[in-house]
């Protein structure tokens, strides 16, 4: 067996020792923080599904040794349930994860400006984003009127076309989606990042 092996090994068995002296528990405080950060998670992704009514009761009916880490499990679920919506629906559930992250805070001013910042973000991109495709949409209209009228032309047949039937309309799209997504995305982390500070 090589020394590096064996050595290995060696680190192992005394791991394993560790662990039975401990009672068949680790006894390392990290992986026990990791757990219970893992927890909160859990209990923060529950109470998103409506399955647990107040993260703050949770937090309150735990050890208060265990508090820090599952607040930071809990935090780092609620942030990541906040995101640049598509549609109106989606702010749905980015909103009662702000709500969370509001329980979690308590009621410092600092983080009701934050988080309402953060609410202000996810509103104008979504009036943004649907201000552009209008703009898009009619650009390519005036086009299409024109590719309509060629193919009646050629094909005795008239036919109406949405934007979207343009061949570089998604193209375009694309792009300006990119555009509003890395400008409205980092105004949004930086938030994200400051409330994660704060809790």
């Amino acid at each position: 067996m090589s020394d590096e092996i064996k050595s290995t090994m060696e680190k192992v068995m005394e791991r394993l020792a560790a662990m039975d002296a401990a009672g068949g528990a680790t006894a390392d405080p990290d992986y026990r923080g990791e757990e219970r950060q893992r927890d909160g998670m859990r209990q923060a992704a529950a109470y998103l599904r409506g399955e647990k009514a107040s993260l703050a009761a949770l937090l309150a009916a735990s050890p208060a040794e265990a508090q820090p880490d599952l607040r930071r499990g809990m935090a780092l679920t609620l942030l990541r349930n906040i995101f640049l919506p598509r549609d109106e629906e989606q702010l749905g559930p980015a909103e009662k994860a702000m709500t969370g992250l509001l329980e979690l805070a308590g009621t410092g001013g600092e983080m009701l400006r934050l988080l309402g910042d953060m609410k202000k973000i996810l509103e104008q991109y979504l009036t943004h984003r649907r201000q552009l495709r209008q703009q898009l949409a009619e650009q390519f209209a005036q086009q299409l009127a024109m590719l309509e009228g060629d193919l009646a032309r050629r094909t005795g047949v008239a036919m109406k076309l949405g934007p979207e039937q343009h061949p570089k309309f998604q193209e375009e799209w694309q792009r300006i989606q990119d555009e509003l997504n890395s400008q409205y995305g980092r105004a949004l982390d930086q938030h994200k990042q400051q409330v994660e500070h704060r809790i």
